[in-house]
């Protein structure tokens, strides 16, 4: 199993220096990837009670994921690149395609394109995109985005995307990018039917936000079921759990691992986000000491 690290975006802050130590500190422990998340635009929710809940406003710092990538390719020689999650139906398909490519190209194969749909409507509507049809658009556009990094011209007419003799260039080193979906919101972490039917349908590999328990296990089931089901081997699918470092200790981190190995997890991602680690050596200390006692 392969254990990378959430980047802790809203805790570290826009000090390119501390973004900097975080990231080569976690590629020089051994971790195997970085995982980054994305919210172009924060909510006031004073102004918003419409939306039941807000995870990140307008002050918390959020780096556009793209952009920090290709910073992070540069600084960076072997970790790899992961978004958990891109919210792609607010974004333009063919400009994420492009971006994505320039990013895989730049980091020389090492972008592993996480998608969901997202769960705040104030976004959507100030970016001119449809929050109600997300899902269904997103289907859409995995499919052009893979068709887009495999082919040199691409001729397309679908219901939302129409492409006429055109193509990106330069293209991915990974062709295709491996696209991995996330489903679920930290309240609501079961992914609902279409979600898992869509990870079995299309996804190299998704993104659970729930903890391992009876209830969640039959999911794991059920998505590996749908993926046979959609004659797709099960086996192939990628599976990237979750460990939160905050309030736990040594033999939590052991037995989090264990499980979710049990479970035909491919990968985990180790977070130290929320309020424990408090300044940046923190956050590395907490990385140094997982290492230490779990192993990478």
């Amino acid at each position: 199993m392969r254990i990378g690290v959430s980047f802790p975006t809203v805790e570290l802050g826009a000090d390119l220096a501390v973004v900097r130590d975080f990231v080569q500190t976690a590629e020089e422990l051994g971790y195997t990837h970085i995982r980054l998340l994305d919210h172009v635009l924060g909510a006031d929710p004073q102004f918003h009670p419409q939306v039941p809940v807000f995870y990140y406003t307008h002050e918390s710092v959020v780096h556009e994921p793209f952009t920090l990538m290709a910073y992070l390719a540069a600084l960076t020689t072997k970790i790899e690149l992961t978004t958990a999650i891109i919210i792609l139906p607010q974004r333009q398909t063919a400009l994420v395609a492009k971006q994505a490519a320039e990013v895989d190209v730049l980091s020389g194969g090492r972008l592993r394109l996480g998608i969901g749909v997202g769960w705040n409507p104030v976004e959507y509507e100030a970016l001119g995109e449809d929050f109600h049809n997300r899902g269904r658009r997103s289907e859409e556009q995995i499919e052009v985005l893979r068709l887009l990094w495999t082919q040199e011209v691409v001729t397309y007419s679908g219901r939302w995307h129409q492409i006429a003799h055109a193509g990106i260039n330069p293209r991915p080193i990974q062709r295709p990018i491996p696209i991995w979906i996330g489903s679920g919101a930290p309240q609501t972490p079961m992914p609902p039917e279409a979600g898992m039917r869509r990870i079995a349908r299309l996804a190299d590999g998704w993104f659970p936000l729930f903890g391992l328990n009876d209830q969640s296990k039959a999911v794991i089931d059920r998505i590996r079921q749908y993926t046979a089901e959609a004659g797709r081997n099960p086996d192939a699918l990628g599976l990237e759990g979750r460990l939160s470092l905050t309030g736990t200790g040594a033999d939590d981190w052991i037995s989090t691992v264990r499980a979710w190995e049990a479970v035909g997890a491919t990968h985990l991602s180790v977070s130290t986000g929320g309020t424990t680690f408090r300044t940046p050596g923190a956050h590395l200390e907490a990385m140094r000491h997982f290492k230490d006692e779990v192993g990478l």
